[in-house]
């Protein structure tokens, strides 16, 4: 099955017009109940300082705020509100939230998009493949952080190293970088003369700390798949619940957003449902823990770099056979 079929083959253009449909409805719910809960957390956080609670409410709290990466990403594709303006407002606000500049993002993130599992083009994949102590590291957050931290600061000196952000793009990613960097050293500088460690306690430490919780959904989208241009088996989708789908703006129906990624997250249940009806199956799928499980017994067994590069090696049995049967 080549890659073109999920999108040329799969929806008549009348119904590709209707999922692409926005909702400012839908997007303020979402984006709302989001931070209306980060909100309730910084609270019961506030008041739990000194007791052992501190433990609990900050991990609710860290959990949200890494997980509003999902909301920067949404934004990014223009999903979330009707308007552009909006979402570039809040995908630039968030952005700044996650140490994570949203032009920088939205670059590397459409260069995703367009060359996934591309070795060598595809923004999210460059770099080396993993070995069991690197994936350990990523997934722990340690070199999460590191790059993140690191990228900016690089970029605001004017360094730009990475292949998929072209020449004409270079000037805006380096003067958000600039503009971030300021923001955040400006912050330390005004809350060390006040004696504030506000910034660091409500924002910083709960998403350094809970960054693994984030990393079980940013590493199983793609890890273990082909890297062949193929978005059916180089793409993974998740297994959630409801509550799990909310946290994520719906990106457990990952293969559905890579299929057609200007379809609203709100959407993605309702052409998740086409695919498959159209594949007689379902998609590949896996829940966050059975995942990490084979990933880290595999990568016991040899490097990243040992597996075939033109073959799912992640996979449950079940879903092999699945598969093997319908073949």
């Amino acid at each position: 099955m080549d890659a073109s079929f999920s999108r040329r083959d799969l929806l008549e253009p009348a119904e590709l017009r209707a999922l692409n449909a926005r909702s400012d409805l839908r997007g303020w719910t979402q984006m709302l109940s989001h931070l209306g809960a980060i909100v309730v957390c910084v609270v019961l956080h506030a008041y739990a300082l000194g007791t052992p609670w501190v433990w609990a409410t900050g991990f609710g709290l860290g959990v949200l705020l890494n997980f509003l990466y999902a909301a920067q990403h949404e934004l990014s594709h223009g999903t979330v509100f009707a308007h552009k303006r909006t979402n570039e407002v809040f995908g630039r606000f968030i952005g700044f939230l996650m140490i994570f500049p949203r032009d920088f993002d939205q670059v590397m993130h459409f260069a995703h998009h367009k060359w996934t599992q591309d070795w060598e083009r595809d923004g999210e994949l460059v770099r080396e493949p993993y070995t069991l102590q690197t994936y350990l590291m990523w997934l722990s957050g340690v070199t999460y952080w590191r790059n993140r931290v690191f990228g900016v600061v690089r970029r605001a000196r004017g360094l730009i190293i990475e292949p998929y952000i072209r020449a004409d793009e270079e000037a805006k990613v380096i003067r958000e970088s600039r503009i971030h960097l300021a923001l955040y050293l400006g912050i330390i500088v005004v809350s060390f003369v006040m004696g504030s460690w506000a910034w660091a306690t409500f924002w910083i430490l709960p998403m350094i700390l809970t960054k693994p919780v984030h990393q079980l959904q940013n590493t199983i989208e793609h890890l273990g798949l082909s890297h062949e241009d193929n978005i059916l088996d180089n793409t993974r989708s998740t297994r959630a619940n409801g509550f799990i789908r909310w946290l994520c703006w719906q990106m457990p129906y990952h293969t559905a957003h890579h299929t057609f990624p200007s379809v609203p997250f709100w959407k993605l249940k309702d052409l998740n449902a086409k695919i498959e009806e159209k594949i007689q199956g379902e998609v590949w799928r896996m829940g966050w823990i059975e995942f990490q499980i084979e990933v880290i017994k595999k990568l016991r067994q040899k490097d990243e770099s040992q597996y075939p590069m033109n073959e799912v090696w992640i996979v449950p049995v079940k879903g092999r056979q699945m598969r093997l049967e319908a073949e």
